[in-house]
């Protein structure tokens, strides 16, 4: 696997981060994957959120959207159904991913 990153995201106020973050290890070629949860879900509804997912493989946990006043059949721009998914997505990043990172 070529070098890789996995970014766990819970903190709402993240994104400027989480962009800047995600622009540098794609810049070095990195393999990025990011699984939003809990509050971190929020961030779905940012404006930037869309060119996020063009540049990684992004996810978010349905039960913490659900539990943040989302419905399900909202899917963020940028999103699929299927990326609208369960913890797992994390286990993905703690096992598979190179370097990991919280914000």
């Amino acid at each position: 696997m070529a070098k890789s990153l996995g970014i766990f995201v819970t903190n709402p106020d993240n994104m400027k981060h989480i962009m800047g973050v995600t622009r540098a290890a794609k810049a070095k070629g990195s393999d990025i994957k990011i699984f939003f949860t809990w509050y971190g879900t929020k961030l779905t509804k940012d404006p930037q959120f869309p060119e996020l997912c063009q540049m990684a493989d992004v996810s978010i946990c349905l039960d913490s959207y659900r539990k943040m006043g989302y419905d399900q059949n909202d899917i963020p721009e940028g999103l699929t159904a299927e990326k609208m998914a369960t913890q797992t997505q994390h286990g993905i990043i703690i096992e598979d991913f190179d370097s990991y990172i919280s914000l």
